[in-house]
Parts: structure tokens; sequence; C-alpha cells
């Protein structure tokens, strides 16, 4: 059962993982002045969030931090997200991936032991 629980809480992340990039997408996009702007956010963005996230974050990131450093720049790429999502008109959503992310960060922290 507690494999299960693991698992679950895995896929949530891996899914707010992909909220995170997503929302830095769309923030791109929508808040760039021209089209170059908009491409150049829109795109930017979220490959700055995903480079940061799979060298230093991730499970088999190929650059080893510790653990302070390494929840830093996680909480950052999801404050990032937040804000970006709180910047485009979406406060409620916003919130809403913060929330479920700390609750996330908290079944990881608390399952790992």
């Amino acid at each position: 059962m507690l494999e299960l629980v693991k698992g679950t809480n895995l896929t949530l992340r891996f899914l707010l993982e992909l909220c995170a990039v997503g929302a830095l997408g769309y923030w791109g996009f929508e808040s760039g002045g021209g089209w170059a702007a908009k491409i150049a956010l829109g795109l930017g963005a979220p490959l700055l969030a995903a480079v940061v996230w799979g060298t230093l974050v991730s499970p088999k990131a190929p650059v080893q931090v510790s653990v302070l450093p390494r929840l830093l720049l996680e909480l950052a790429v999801f404050e990032a997200a937040a804000a970006a999502l709180y910047a485009s008109g979406h406060p409620g959503i916003a919130w809403m991936l913060i929330f479920v992310y700390a609750i996330n960060r908290a079944l990881i922290h608390v399952l790992d032991r």
C-alpha cells in the first residue's frame, strides 16, 4: 500500500513539473510585447526552467547538489510558475499550484523517511 501511495505521489510530482513548465510558457506567450518577445519568452522561460530542473533538481541530475540548494531551486521554479500564472490573470490557479506543490513536497518528505 505504501508503494502505491509513493507511486501516486511521484506521478503527481511529474504532473506538477509539467504544469510549472506549461505555466511559464503560457505567461511568456501572453506577456510578450511583440511576436518576437512572445516567442522568446514563451519558449525561453520554460526552457530555462527545464534546464535548471534537469541539471540540478531531478533525481538523476548530472550535477549533484546538496539538499538545501536543490530544495531552494525546486521552490524557485514553482514560485516562478505561480507568479507567472498570477501575472497572467489566474491567481486562483497560481494558489492552487502552490498548495498542491506544498502537499506533494510534504508527502515526499514523509514517505522518504
